[in-house]
This record gives C-alpha cells, structure tokens and sequence, in this order.
C-alpha cells in the first residue's frame, strides 16, 4: 500500500461513519446522519455480521449505498419460529403482575441459560402465540454508509 492510499475496513478495524439502516420504502430505522458519526471496532457485535461484510474492503472516505435482499439481512421469516406457549411457561418468564398486549415484545429465558425474545400475536386464557422471527426477517433493507475513518 503506498502512502496515498486510503485505508480499507478490515475484520477488525476501528471506524468512524456515519451510517443509516432503512426499510425497502426508505423509513429509516436507525440513522448517524445529521447527528453525531458512530466510533466502532468490527468483530466486537457492535452492528449485525451481515452490516460488517457489506464494509469489508470498503476505502476510507467512501460513501455507497447497499441494497441488502431478505437472506443477505435477517433473513427469511420463518413460519416455524410462530409457535404457541403455555400460560405455565409465559407465567415463568414474567413479572409479577404483568400484563401484555398483542405487539408486545416478551423476553423468554432459553435452554442452557440464554435468552430470546418474541412478539406476542395472540393471548388466550391458557396461553399465547408468539413470533419468533427477528421483527425485520422477511424485508429488504438499504444500508448507507459514509466511512469518515479507518484505523
């Protein structure tokens, strides 16, 4: 690399951008621009793998527009992540008193010690059904990326 070349992002470089996360439609989900830029390290879990990879070998001072397909981004809903739990088992992953509403996203604790999270679909008197996609699976999305530096 000569001196004049600019640096390009790295599995683990150290970048500073401005950076905007929107729907097929244009409605922005998450956006650094007109605001301050995002300081990150990739590798760290900072931005979704799939978001590192379209900035890998990217030049600094670049700024490009990635249209992101389904299975390029959160992926493909799938319908066997809808699935029924019993009054018993929303009992155990909730507060005391607590009440939910149709939309609601309800933390469960996993086997092993982990956790996950699903959107309530329908409550019933002997349990519920929840949506275990990532609210996003399903949808195209453009990811815009202005990189200001790269360590």
């Amino acid at each position: 690399m000569s001196i004049d070349s600019p640096a390009v992002v790295t599995p683990t470089a150290y970048l500073t951008l401005h950076y905007r996360l929107a729907t097929a439609d244009g409605t922005d989900l998450v956006t650094t621009f007109g605001g301050n830029p995002a300081t990150l390290m990739l590798g760290q879990g900072q931005l979704a793998p799939f978001l590192e990879e379209a900035l890998l070998g990217m030049p600094e001072g670049s700024h490009q527009t990635f249209q992101l397909a389904p299975e390029r981004a959160f992926g493909q809903r799938n319908n066997e992540l809808v699935r029924d739990v019993s009054r018993a088992t929303l009992d155990e992953n909730s507060a005391p008193g607590a009440e939910y509403r149709v939309g609601d996203l309800v933390d469960f604790a996993a086997p092993g010690g982990g956790r996950f999270a699903g959107i309530l679909r329908q409550l019933r008197d002997d349990g519920a059904t929840f949506d275990f996609n990532h609210p996003l699976a399903g949808q195209a999305l453009t990811f815009e990326v202005k990189l200001i530096s790269v360590l």
